[in-house]
């Protein structure tokens, strides 16, 4: 009896390992691309053996029509040599993975005086037609279904404040208030949950997949009625980094995604809290999928940032550098972080071309960081928090242990998908999937 008892427990872990999902998302622009940065589809194919699911973004809503449209029209819809069919056409050779369409993803201009994602949720006359055209879109190219990276408001970054610095904080609000992120958030979250009714509810006759990105810093509280949307979503994304930013915090640098709360850190700005929110709110554990960034981000430091640069690193000055890859200020690639790691190419160089420091996270609970102090002139000084393979398996260890549905890679374009740093090609996405 205790034998077959030990082989159906060996059994039901060996099936919930294998139902792990490690959805992959694929940035158009990333097609657009120059040089040895442009992914196109014969080098997005070695990564296909490793992803369940491949969201491809993104599209855009048309603020006149409130219709989904591509934002690149001779890129994607060409009948031809269009993206979304290449894409779509790749199930035939990997035909375990289902591919998305994505919206929004900040990817989408927007008037942050008028918020085309509000306006279209507040009027039912306005989600008819974006419904309608979701699923024609869907439909005629043939996708599995479509992933809302709904653009919210964000949160306004908080900083970390001294004893004194929170009295005066508190002072200060006496006369300036709370920020308050959409005064209409609470009928939003209502005309939301509407909206993901309504697609379901169209999509259903199809059996097409919805499924929910929450991107960073948006306040799942606020915007999302968790118990009222999530038997209508097949899975939930939560994008729980870029908590702290070169934009958003560009005097104090810190950890972008923790795992774990840090001490005398906002006790939100961390994956474990942000999934506990969804557990707590009655989501099953096995819908959701955590968020990982293969990218870094990266401060100035100066010479007022010291020498150990232990996190917090205070007094930086911004985005250090601007990648090559992204075009991004603060943003680095996983390869671009990997080339400025010690290694035999950089080993004798100096100043802005000296390697960095690498510090990593015995604890598992944090995450790695990189650094070189600024020299006598404050020049040349930049601290990096990054994903590297050992930090990605880490989370993928994470929502083993927690239940959870799997991992949401983003981007696949942002990952070494070259191999230049190790020679393997995709070692985010490996060292994710063989923990998984």
């Amino acid at each position: 009896m205790k034998f077959f008892v030990l082989l159906s427990l060996f059994v039901s872990a060996y099936a919930a390992a294998g139902n792990s999902h490690l959805v992959c998302y694929y940035e158009g622009k990333s097609y657009l691309r120059e040089g040895l940065a442009k992914l196109i589809i014969s080098d997005l194919e070695p990564a296909l053996q490793f992803c369940s699911h491949l969201v491809y973004g993104y599209a855009s809503i048309n603020p006149t029509s409130n219709k989904l449209v591509s934002p690149n029209e001779k890129l994607d819809l060409d009948i031809g040599s269009g993206v979304y069919r290449a894409l779509t056409n790749l199930k035939k050779k990997y035909p375990h993975l289902k591919v998305l369409l994505s919206v929004g993803g900040d990817s989408d201009i927007v008037d942050p005086d008028s918020n085309k994602y509000l306006t279209l949720l507040e009027s039912s006359n306005a989600r008819i037609p974006f419904i309608n055209s979701a699923h024609s879109l869907i439909k005629t190219y043939g996708f599995d279904g479509l992933d809302l990276a709904w653009q919210f408001p964000k949160n306004k970054a908080k900083k970390v404040h001294s004893g004194i610095g929170k009295f005066w904080k508190g002072f200060k609000k006496i006369f300036t208030g709370d920020f308050v992120v959409d005064e209409k958030s609470e009928e939003h979250k209502e005309e939301f949950t509407a909206l993901v009714r309504e697609l379901k509810n169209a999509f259903r006759p199809d059996n097409y997949i919805l499924g929910l990105t929450v991107l960073p810093n948006v306040n799942s509280s606020l915007f999302f009625d968790i118990p009222a949307i999530i038997n209508n979503l097949d899975y939930v994304n939560l994008m729980a980094y870029d908590f702290n930013t070169p934009e958003r915090n560009p005097e104090v640098g810190d950890f972008p995604s923790p795992i774990f709360e840090l001490n005398e850190r906002n006790p939100e700005f961390n994956v474990n809290y942000q999934v506990q929110h969804w557990l707590n709110n009655r989501a099953p554990a096995t819908k959701l999928n955590v968020g990982v960034a293969t990218y870094g981000r990266a401060w100035k430091m100066t010479k007022d940032s010291g020498l150990t640069g232990l996190p917090p690193v205070a007094s930086t000055d911004g985005a250090a550098v601007t990648s090559l890859q992204e075009q991004s200020p603060g943003l680095l690639s996983w390869p671009e972080v990997c080339s400025k790691l010690p290694n035999p190419a950089n080993q004798h160089l100096k100043g802005a071309d000296a390697p960095l420091r690498k510090v990593g996270d015995p604890t598992k609970r944090f995450g790695n960081y990189a650094y070189r102090a600024s020299d006598d002139n404050g020049e040349n000084g930049m601290w990096v928090s990054y994903e590297d393979p050992d930090s990605a398996s880490n989370k993928a260890a994470y929502v083993k242990t927690k239940g959870l549905g799997g991992i949401a890679l983003v981007d696949l374009s942002l990952d070494d998908f070259r191999g230049a740093c190790t020679g393997d090609k995709y070692p985010l996405l490996r060292a994710i999937k063989y923990k998984l």
